[in-house]
Order: C-alpha cells, then structure tokens, then sequence
C-alpha cells in the first residue's frame, strides 16, 4: 500500500493546536462546536471604528472611500470638495464588512480649534484608532490633537496624503533631475522635522495616496497596524482592506487560514448531516456560506468584479474568463458536497501533532474524518480563489497598463 504523501496530512500551528485543544477539553465534538460557533460569530462581528481628521481639503474624505474599496464619485461615497463638507462625524460602514465602520471627522483648521472640545465633539471613546492627515504639512492643530489622543491611550498614525500630487508637480519642474524615491524623501524628512519640532519624539508619517492605496507607504501601514492592533481588531482590519496588491491577499489569506479549524471543527458539530458518498457529516449551509465569503473576502463577486472592470476599462467578462474557482453566487450546497467528494478521494489524515494534542478527536473516528476532510477542501478552495483573484488583478493591471 503506498504511503500517503505530506499534502494529504493535516497539520495546524502551534498556536491552532493549544485552542483546539482547549476547547476540547470540556465536552465532546458537538458540544465545542456549538461554543466555537460562537467564537466564530464574535470574530467575524468584533466592531472596528476609525476615525480620520485632518484639515479642510485634505483628502479625508477620499481616504475614507479609499479604505473602503470606493470612488469619490461612486454611491454610498463619502462627500468630497475644496470646502469642509463634514461637519458631524459620519460613519460609513465597509461595503462587504459592516462591522467595519469608518468615520470621516470634521476638519481641524479653525483658528479657534481645541482638541479637548473637539475630541469630546467627535466622541472620542467610540474609535479604535486614528489618522490625523495633512496634505501639506503637520501644524500645532495636528500635534495638539495627537497628544491629546496619546495621553487618552489610543492609537493614531500621521498620514501626509496627495503625493501623487507632489511628484506630478515636481515632474514638471524638475524633469531633468526628477527623481521619484528623492522627492519623497524630501517630503517625510520634511514631516517628521516638523513634528519633532512641535514636540512630538520618535513621530511616524505614512506617505500615500487615496487614488492609489498600492503605492508609497500603504503597506508599511498595513504592517504597522497588523502589529498593534488587537487579534480580533487586526483580522477586521485585514478584511476590510481593499485587494490592491497581491502583498495584502496573501495577510488576508494567512488570517482566513488561521481560522480554518475553528470553521472545520464547528462545522462538522452544529447541524451536522451525513453527506452521501461519504463517511462524514458536516453543516453544509455553514460550509457554503464560508465558501462564499472567501469569494466576497477576495472580490470574486459580481459587484467587485464589476466595480474592478469599470475601473480599468475593460469588460466585465474579460476578467470572469481568467477566473478558474467558483464565484460567489456560484456557491451550493451541491457544490460544497463535490467538493468535500474531492477532498476525501484520498482520506486526509490528521498529523500526529493533531492527535497527540487532541487525542479525543481520534477516538472519535466519523469525527476525525469529518474534521480533515472539512479543514483540507476549505484549504484547497482556498487556493483556488487566491490564484484565480492573482489572475484576475495581472489581467486588470495590464488592461489599465495599456490605457
């Protein structure tokens, strides 16, 4: 009989086994199903409040839409324009993620401004984190609101917005000497001079654009708050990225995966059925509702796939062919049970690490299976989608290349 090859072997993280094996500490399969559910719900919905401030034109309002996944010009857009148009703080909820909510802040510049006021204004407690964006430079408003912020104990980060701006200018003054890595130097060092000497020690400044979150800084941002957010916060925030760069797909990837247990394990707990064919029960609404947000997660939808051709000018279509995992809409229970069919055409096995740590699940030999066939055909549909969002991003960059 041929040995099973490694990829047929399910392993789990260290971090994975120790709550695997806590939760199975108390009860049996369907019993920690039922409470991980509910892990799984309090994830998926833990509220992530942003706030963004800055000065009058800005670019507050276009970077709320463009953490978002929004034009300025699109529905459901925060309001842009030369003139303060926000007045009260506006929340506007994530299109694919409610429990994500950005709030764009009213401006800071009036001459009679106090941070203090303006905080309890906005209600300061409600936000998680900040951003305090300028477009030019950083003034005493700025620093004052960021102190403030600091000695309340929360989080803010100072984004210098619009040097898409800065470079085109200096392009057309400077074409001979133009260089975009030298302009861009002199803009942060320009920013944290400023803000030291306001009294700010050790200040961090994120350089970017809102019409193009993909260049400058954005995802050293990223990485910035995927470091000093919450677990929970941090997995809201990945989510509710926009899919700009294959960079921000594989966090998101990681953080989808490092759940995966917790969505098998529940699965195949909570409303379990038999699935014909197969030795196994699982919950398959649960498992095609996962499935699905995967696909919306990655922009395997038609809404996104739609908003991504208009954007690069190209037909909806063009970008559907290059696709070879199922869309969301596409997403049944049939297809869930081919798929676990698929999975479980070579029994996977659950590595010794799982079982020595969780020896209760191989006692349990209809549980075991259910367990590694469910977590290796989320794993494999996993794949799928993330190869087919990468070809789907390379056809509209070199659409939007060609234009």
């Amino acid at each position: 009989m041929a040995s099973q090859s490694s990829g047929d072997i399910i392993k789990l993280s260290k971090e994975e086994l120790e709550a695997l094996r806590a939760a199975f500490e108390e009860g049996n399969l369907a019993g920690v199903a039922s409470r991980l559910q509910e892990m799984l719900v309090s994830l998926e919905n833990v509220p992530l409040d942003v706030g963004v401030t800055g000065e009058t034109g800005s670019g507050k309002s276009s970077f709320v839409n463009a953490l978002r996944g929004l034009d300025d010009e699109d529905a459901g857009a925060a309001r842009t324009g030369v003139v303060e148009t926000t007045r009260e703080p506006n929340p506007y909820q994530h299109p694919r993620y409610p429990n994500v909510t950005i709030w764009d802040l009213p401006g800071i510049g009036t001459p009679d401004f106090h941070p203090d006021a303006y905080l309890e204004q906005v209600g300061f407690s409600r936000y998680d984190i900040f951003f305090i964006i300028t477009s030019q430079r950083f003034t005493a408003n700025h620093t004052a609101l960021a102190r403030h912020i600091q000695d309340m104990d929360k989080s803010f980060y100072f984004v210098r917005s619009k040097v898409d701006v800065d470079l085109y200018s200096s392009f057309r003054c400077r074409s001979s000497s133009y260089s975009e890595e030298g302009v861009l130097q002199e803009i942060r060092q320009n920013c944290l001079e400023g803000l030291r000497a306001q009294g700010i020690s050790s200040p961090r400044v994120f350089l970017l654009s809102a019409f193009d979150l993909s260049k400058y800084d954005f995802q050293l941002l990223e990485e910035t708050l995927e470091r000093e957010l919450s677990h929970h916060k941090r997995h809201a925030f990945l989510m509710a990225l926009p899919n700009i760069s294959l960079h921000i797909l594989e966090k998101k990837k990681a953080a989808m995966v490092k759940q995966m247990w917790l969505v098998s394990t529940m699965a195949c707990g909570v409303h379990a059925a038999p699935i014909p064919g197969l030795l196994i029960c699982c919950d398959m609404d649960a498992l095609s509702r996962t499935l699905q947000g995967y696909c919306k997660g990655f922009g395997l939808d038609d809404d996104s796939l739609e908003k991504l051709a208009a954007q690069v000018g190209q037909p909806v279509e063009q970008l559907k062919a290059v696709i070879k995992s199922p869309l969301a809409t596409e997403i049944s229970n049939m297809l869930v049970v081919q798929l676990l069919k698929q999975a479980g055409g070579k029994v996977p096995k659950l590595s010794k690490e799982v079982l020595s740590s969780v020896p209760v699940l191989g006692t349990m030999a209809s549980g075991a299976l259910s367990f590694a066939t469910t977590y290796k055909m989320l794993r494999s549909f996993m794949e799928e989608v993330i190869v087919s969002v990468q070809r789907v991003l390379i056809k509209a960059f070199e659409a939007d290349a060609e234009n």
